[in-house]
């Protein structure tokens, strides 16, 4: 059990802030499995090495992707003043999102469900030691 009243253990874990420049992708229309095909190719890979990945990958999810890495990079070189040339990707990850629920005729009157995906999906990067 944490020490201390419920408040201070949330003031103590949200005065802690990542310092790491990241971008995040809500309500991608993907399915949190098909992006994490992608993800899971260029986790821990060089930036340079991970647009190419994603340049060159047929899936719909990786131009999300790297749009959505590009973003971060901005934002390393523009908030963190970090070069571009040092960085990596330390995490990304996939998180679910709302269903659309959609509603499919089918024969002698019955009704199948459709279940339209979408996820958010987070990008977060580090500089090489």
């Amino acid at each position: 059990m944490a020490k201390g009243h419920r408040s201070q253990i949330k003031r103590e874990r949200n005065a802690v802030k990542d310092k790491r420049p990241s971008a995040k992708l809500s309500y991608a229309r993907v399915s949190v499995q098909k992006a994490c095909f992608v993800l899971d190719a260029i986790r821990g890979k060089s930036v340079e090495q991970a647009l190419g990945i994603l340049m060159y990958n047929p899936r719909y999810a990786s131009s999300l992707i790297e749009k959505l890495l590009k973003s971060a990079i901005a934002n390393a070189e523009n908030n963190n003043n970090l070069a571009a040339d040092n960085l990596y990707i330390a995490e990304c990850y996939a998180g679910t999102g709302p269903i659309m629920k959609r509603v499919k005729p089918r024969a002698q009157g019955r009704a199948y469900r459709i279940e339209k995906r979408m996820s958010h999906i987070t990008i977060v990067l580090d500089e090489r030691k």
